[in-house]
């Protein structure tokens, strides 16, 4: 029989506590947001070598706004991208007779610059108005493109969803459509670009902005699907679209729909494609507190972006609250019926963890298809070997078409 000293144990664990509580501390210590300097070096090295959020934008220009900006003030970050995005859209303007090619390049640089301008998430008078400015370019842009991008405006509870929705050329009937969502600080725009790739196989896109971001009329919530589910809605009723097969894809945030959309929505949707989507783990307060905040793969402020989404969060202690609520698992949802899944993501993701993406594919009664890099961060991108438009391209698209375009013999 063994003898218990509850003295020494005592003594023993408050030890250990102590030792537990100061390693937390210094790995709290080693987590602290980047510098105004270390942001600047981070972000014009993801700006040579192609990688988020800094894709397509030109290192001159970032290097030239950056001269610009001298402490963390959001307006002041603003103020320095619209100056040099300013250029490029006054130029484009002046062009857009003369030169439409140049032009919409330039319409192209100036959304991409200006959007730049309101990341992460415009919370601030400049950054709003960053964003606006990004907005008005993009929608220049989209003057020159052919098949056309439309503007949609879906009703929904007293508001409206903003969406883009771009359909195939010379289309014979009703056509496959594929609903776009973006994530915590990427939009609709990012989407519209990335999808006119699905153009040439027949296959239409719907862009929106998920809940809580770009233009979504409601925050995030455990309700929040509903916005998703009208957008179904609102794809169903357009007779150019086969209201029998459709598919969703979302990105981070966007996967979190997009899942939860492959449960809920299972009957309508051919199948949903997930990049990095949060399941579980990701929702709890451990990996909240050490994990997210001060996050180095993020360039900077993920929590507060997070923070900025959620509805009803105001603290921290808001966000430590809310966020179990959103898990797939305590809401029930996870190990019911699904739609069929392409899941994507990276082992080395510091973001959403691969745990969650383990428990995703061994859930639901439908076999899942994984695309999982060994050596792949969040939403599997590895820099120069799987970068974000590769992976879009080779593994997101292919397996979209094969998927809306089975005979309905085998759905």
């Amino acid at each position: 029989m063994p003898r218990f000293f509850p003295a020494r144990l005592h003594i023993a664990s408050m030890a250990l506590l102590t030792a537990l509580a100061l390693t937390r501390f210094a790995f709290a210590q080693q987590r602290t947001e980047r510098t105004l300097d270390e942001i600047k070096t981070e972000a014009i090295h993801r700006a040579e070598n192609g990688m988020y959020p800094l894709i397509g934008l030109d290192p001159a220009d970032v290097k030239e706004a950056f001269a610009s900006i001298h402490t963390k003030d959001k307006d002041e970050w603003a103020a320095a991208f619209m100056k040099v995005g300013d250029r490029y859209a006054n130029e484009a303007k002046s062009l857009e007779a003369s030169d439409p090619a140049k032009a919409n390049a330039n319409y192209i640089r100036a959304w991409r610059i200006y959007s730049f301008g309101r990341w992460p998430v415009p919370v601030s008078p400049g950054k709003q108005k960053a964003y606006a400015k990004a907005l008005e370019a993009f929608l220049a842009h989209t003057k020159f493109l052919d098949p056309p991008l439309q503007v949609v405006h879906i009703p929904f509870e007293g508001k409206e969803i903003v969406g883009y929705l771009r359909l195939p050329k010379d289309a014979k009937g009703p056509v496959p459509l594929v609903i776009a969502v973006n994530g915590l600080d990427s939009r609709k725009e990012d989407l519209s670009e990335s999808f006119a790739g699905i153009l040439p196989f027949g296959i239409g896109f719907l862009a929106v902005d998920g809940p809580g971001t770009g233009q979504a009329p409601i925050k995030v919530s455990e309700h929040a699907d509903r916005m998703l589910s009208a957008v179904i809605d609102y794809a169903q009723s357009r007779p150019e679209i086969d209201k029998n097969r459709l598919a969703i894809h979302g990105v981070s945030w966007g996967a979190y729909w997009a899942t939860k959309m492959a449960i809920v929505e299972r009957v309508r949707l051919r199948g949903t494609s997930a990049q990095s989507p949060p399941v579980d783990a990701f929702f709890q307060k451990d990996f909240l507190m050490n994990h997210l905040f001060g996050n180095r793969e993020y360039l900077f402020d993920q929590a507060p972006a997070l923070m900025s989404i959620i509805d009803g969060a105001n603290s921290i202690d808001d966000m430590t609250k809310i966020f179990p609520n959103l898990s797939l698992v305590k809401q029930g949802l996870l190990g019911q019926p699904m739609a069929p899944m392409l899941v994507i993501g990276g082992v080395l993701d510091t973001q959403v963890p691969i745990e969650d993406l383990y428990l995703l594919m061994s859930k639901g009664d439908v076999p899942k298809t994984a695309w999982i890099n060994p050596q792949g961060g969040h939403l599997g991108r590895q820099v120069k070997v799987w970068p974000d438009p590769l992976i879009f391209k080779q593994v997101i698209i292919p397996w979209l078409v094969r998927t809306l375009q089975a005979p309905d013999e085998k759905h």
